[in-house]
């Protein structure tokens, strides 16, 4: 729920920005859509880390960044990739000649853009950042779970998100932590 609140804030910001650079700057699309997807993700990146994934004890910060930037600059290009699509196949001057269409289309690869790249962040970041060993032995406690605590805690260590977290604890570059 809160994954989703925090994804439609961030889409208003870049949907926002982006139709102020298109419709009123006469700006490329894709010049535009990295601008206003850079500015939303800054928000997003904020937002998430506070209100949506706890932090990992057995991940380094530095690590949590680096996911998070690396699947961003992904999340990144797939955008400006579909955006480019979507009006790939106007004229070349269509941004002054028929700049609603141009606004139309770039607004529809938006739209597609945006869902791609929602599903990318969530699976990724869930698999990665999101500590669900510790929401597992929450529900655990609370008796809403299958497996015993040998089981949850054996089953995290086997999972690829705790090896590399411990691995980036072990290899911080400059003692960050």
């Amino acid at each position: 729920m809160k994954f989703g609140i925090v994804g439609v804030v961030a889409f208003v910001i870049d949907w926002g920005i982006l139709n102020l650079l298109v419709i009123f700057l006469h700006m490329p699309n894709v010049v535009a859509a990295t601008i206003s997807f850079i500015i939303s993700l800054i928000f997003n990146y904020l937002a998430s880390m506070k209100f949506v994934f706890k932090h990992r004890e057995d991940m380094a910060r530095w690590m949590e960044m680096t996911i998070f930037v690396v699947s961003a600059v992904i999340g990144l290009l797939i955008n400006d990739l579909i955006i480019w699509m979507s009006t790939s196949m106007l004229p070349a001057d269509a941004i002054h000649t028929d700049h609603g269409r141009y606004v139309l289309y770039t607004n529809i690869g938006k739209l597609i853009a945006t869902v791609v790249v929602a599903v990318w962040n969530f699976v990724i970041r869930k698999w990665l950042l999101d500590d669900t060993h510790t929401n597992a032995m929450n529900r655990l406690r609370s008796g809403d779970h299958k497996l015993t605590p040998e089981e949850l805690e054996a089953k995290r260590e086997k999972s690829f998100s705790h090896r590399l977290g411990m691995w980036s604890i072990k290899h911080a570059p400059f003692g960050w932590k």
